[in-house]
């Protein structure tokens, strides 16, 4: 499943791969860019980009997220068991990167 959408006029594009998104991920997306914005004065874009790897049993979910900023862009990307821990995990390592501009 993929969506985009204009979320506080920045364009957000989530890419799913044989699987639907739900609700809580797309809201956690949506905070996720809330926080971030905290940190830089214009974010331009976001892409998301979620995959499940069916021939692992465990840490079989990734997430991998850029946001596009003037200047660089950043990127971060992680792996795990559940999609919410590992959208704070990015978030996380993104307010890293920003805080270091």
């Amino acid at each position: 499943m993929n969506y985009t959408e204009n979320y506080q006029g920045i364009k957000v594009d989530v890419q799913a791969v044989d699987f639907t998104i739900q609700d809580d991920i797309q809201q956690e997306v949506r905070n996720t860019i809330d926080k971030l914005q905290r940190h830089v004065t214009k974010i331009n874009w976001v892409d998301v980009y979620l995959n499940i790897e069916a021939n692992q049993p465990t840490n079989n979910k990734s997430v991998s997220m850029r946001v596009g900023i003037p200047g660089p862009d950043v990127f971060a990307s992680d792996t795990g068991d559940h999609w919410l821990p590992l959208l704070k995990s990015v978030e996380e390592k993104l307010r890293r990167q920003l805080q270091k501009k």
